[in-house]
């Protein structure tokens, strides 16, 4: 799955990703990844308290939020 450093960079962590979904109508949405299972993932919507499941087959493009360039490094604190 061509998303899935993605989605384990949101689930370790724990910052949120932008999300493009299929359904209806095409649309964004800002997801932190709880758990990568087989053929879905649980996540809490921006600003949510109850999880929702997604599964990959309605995932269709995956990038950083808003603000956020990926840099790991800064994470290491001394």
């Amino acid at each position: 799955m061509p998303f899935y450093r993605f989605l384990t960079y949101s689930m370790n962590r724990n910052r949120p990703v932008r999300v493009l979904l299929s359904g209806e109508k095409l649309h964004y949405v800002n997801l932190t990844v709880l758990s990568l299972e087989e053929q879905q993932m649980t996540a809490l919507k921006a600003g949510r308290k109850t999880p929702m499941t997604v599964r990959y087959d309605d995932i269709l493009a995956v990038s950083y939020a808003r603000g956020d360039d990926g840099d790991t490094t800064k994470d290491v604190f001394i």
